[in-house]
């Protein structure tokens, strides 16, 4: 009977380690070979991405409930927040204006994917982008009355990036808070993981 159990168990678990590997960010990607303004904004993210990645896996339903104080975002709501500014910083990179209005609202696991996607190929445009190019991924904000706001590349680091990476270690602290810390096998200096 315990084996009956056990055995489907041990598959499902598997099943889900084999799909999220297949997630963007389960390991850094190897850094390039030149140091330009694109790959070391394109590095960035990636770091972001490998961050995100492993303090979002494995929440359980009390850790993304989970929020310090009654004024504070829970958990599901800061990765919501960093869902819409992955969208920023990818909407950059495609020169593509951000639109008020209500976000879509995702189940977990679907924004969580969104999020490394959003990521991963931003990463990718700015990678490949050359020193002069990113003057042209600015951040644009468009109004419901249709009233634009333009901002340089450089607001992205330390607006939309940093913002990320802020929230990013809010998950970490309350996934901790609500016990279910942060794997130890992750090496945050290497972008690996401890085999």
């Amino acid at each position: 009977m315990k084996s009956s159990i056990i055995f489907p168990l041990i598959v499902l678990a598997s099943s889900l380690y084999a799909q999220d590997q297949s997630l963007p960010y389960y390991e850094i990607p190897t850094y390039p070979e030149a140091f330009t303004a694109g790959t070391v904004a394109s590095r960035m993210i990636d770091g972001l991405g490998f961050r995100f990645y492993w303090a979002t896996e494995g929440l359980r339903p009390e850790d993304l409930a989970y929020k310090p104080n009654e004024e504070a975002r829970t958990s599901l709501e800061t990765i919501a927040h960093i869902f819409s500014l992955t969208k920023i910083i990818l909407n950059s990179t495609t020169k593509t204006a951000n639109i008020s209005g209500p976000s879509a609202k995702l189940p977990f696991a679907e924004m969580r994917k969104a999020v490394l996607q959003n990521l991963k190929a931003a990463s990718e445009k700015l990678r490949v982008s050359s020193d002069d190019e990113l003057k042209d991924f600015k951040i644009i904000f468009t109004a419901k009355n249709g009233a634009t706001k333009e901002f340089p590349f450089w607001n992205q680091l330390n607006g939309p990036i940093a913002d990320c990476l802020w929230h990013v270690g809010q998950v970490v602290s309350f996934r901790r808070s609500s016990g279910n810390p942060f794997s130890d096998k992750v090496e945050v200096l290497t972008g690996t993981i401890e085999k």
